[in-house]
Formats: structure tokens, sequence, C-alpha cells
């Protein structure tokens, strides 16, 4: 599925989550929330999006759509997810509060990795999502969305990031050369593991 041929799919489950009430329009800029949230302590974990324009009614023409996520739990109720993957594997009970009123729509880019995620899986039917450990938080949230959406929960398998020698994840928009890359260059199958930390 590629998400740009989803975008019924996703205005969708906006529009039900609209008539649920727990979505509002957001026309902060990034700065002027970095600039309500100050300045973080060094090594602290940034803060949520502090909720300027929760409870807006209006909405004017480009705001994105920010998930009012006390109104979305309250309505979800205790939930929980299966994890399989190695650090955390057993029930979790959802906790989103550290990711606050995320963005799940805007203009510039239809749906937000959150909503497009949970809409997809479920039309895929995937029973297992299997993903990096950076995203595990993320499954909180994907869990109230999939409760208020009516949709299946699958379970979780959250594996470790690879990581180069000075400890920074090797990620496609962090420029982390393909493996293709080392491929061409000769390295074999097993060089490959063995330089990514995966060879026993």
């Amino acid at each position: 599925m590629r998400q740009s041929d989803r975008h019924p799919a996703y205005a969708e489950a906006l529009e039900r989550l609209r008539a649920l009430g727990v979505l509002y329009p957001c026309t902060c800029t990034r700065s002027e929330i970095a600039a309500a949230l100050g300045a973080p302590q060094e090594g602290a974990a940034p803060a949520a999006y502090p909720g300027t324009c929760r409870g807006r009614s209006d909405a004017p023409d480009g705001a994105a759509w920010r998930l009012n996520l006390a109104r979305a739990r309250a309505l979800a109720g205790p939930l929980a997810f299966t994890e399989t993957g190695p650090e955390a594997p057993g029930l979790h009970a959802v906790d989103p509060e550290p990711l606050g009123d995320v963005i799940l729509a805007r203009r510039d880019i239809g749906a937000a990795y959150h909503l497009a995620v949970v809409v997809d899986d479920a039309e895929q039917g995937v029973d297992l999502v299997t993903r990096g450990l950076d995203l595990f938080a993320s499954t909180h949230l994907h869990r109230v969305l999939q409760a208020l959406l009516g949709l299946p929960a699958p379970a979780y398998h959250h594996h470790r990031l690879i990581r180069d020698a000075t400890g920074r994840r090797l990620a496609k928009r962090d420029d982390a050369r393909a493996i293709a890359r080392y491929r061409g260059d000769g390295l074999s199958p097993e060089d490959v593991r063995r330089l990514v930390g995966l060879a026993a």
C-alpha cells in the first residue's frame, strides 16, 4: 500500500474522530510551541504539546488536526497491548501521556504517521507489527486510535536499533548507507551482519 493512494481512508478515519469530539484544529508553529515550552534542561526529554489550541472550535485554512488525548483516553477506556520483543515482552497497560496531543493530519502531508499506520495495518489485516524500539512509545497512542476507530489490535514486536560506531542509529532520514551500497562495495551478507552487530 502507498500512503499517497490512501487519502480517502484517512479522511474517513479523521471524520470519525471529529464526530467523537477528540480532534481540534491547531495553527501553532514549531517555534511558537518551543517558546511556550521554554528551553528544556540538557538531557531532558522534549515535552509534549502545551495545549495552546486545545478547545479551539474554528478551523482556519491550513490548520493541523491534533488529538485531544485526555478526551480520547476517556472514551477509549483502559487498554493494553501485547509485546513480543526482547526488551519488554508481555502485556503492557496503555499510557500515551508522554506523547501528548499529537498531530494526526496536516494539509501539507495529509495523514500523519500515527493515523496512517493504524488505518493501513487494519486494512491489510496485519496481526504482528514489527518495528524499531524507538517506536515503542507510539504503540500506546496507536492502541488508543485503534479503540476509537473500532479497529483490531495486533501484537507488537520492537527490535533493537542498529547503530554506527558513534552510537547514532542508522536510518534513511539520517542519510545512513543502504545495505545495497555495502553489497556493491563487495561485502558479503555475513560481512554486513558482522558490521551491524548481528553476527554471532
